[in-house]
């Protein structure tokens, strides 16, 4: 399994009506980030704080001018789905993960393994 290269292609699948948000996750942003709680509606995330329509993506989302890299301007404090994520070697395939390898798709108990240690800081290891 490869590092991630930051192709963008989990926040711009999931990154409009796709996650949640945790109500302990609203109250530490209305203390610590109203500019965030500005795009929660109903408990869902990035709402158009002007019309409250749901947004197509995540709002802080940056391409990278000229690079098909992108980054998040509240990396630190996105949302746990943001965070958790990916979770299973199947839903990297599904999404066109690029971190994935050849022999991360025959051998899928070794590669959930590696993406379990890489996202111990992130969540709780998927088991098989």
């Amino acid at each position: 399994m490869k590092e991630c290269n930051q192709c963008g292609k989990c926040c711009t699948k999931y990154g409009g009506d796709g996650l949640s948000v945790s109500d302990e996750e609203i109250q530490l942003w209305e203390t610590f980030r109203p500019d965030l709680v500005e795009y929660v509606q109903d408990g869902g995330i990035w709402t158009d704080p002007a019309t409250g329509k749901q947004l197509d993506r995540c709002p802080w989302l940056r391409k990278t001018p000229n690079k098909e890299i992108y980054t998040c301007d509240i990396y630190m404090d996105r949302p746990d789905d943001c965070k958790f994520y990916p979770v299973t070697i199947t839903q990297m395939v599904e999404d066109k993960c690029e971190m994935l390898e050849v022999q991360d798709l025959t051998d899928t108990k070794r590669a959930q393994d590696k993406l379990n240690k890489i996202m111990v800081d992130s969540r709780p290891p998927y088991v098989l």
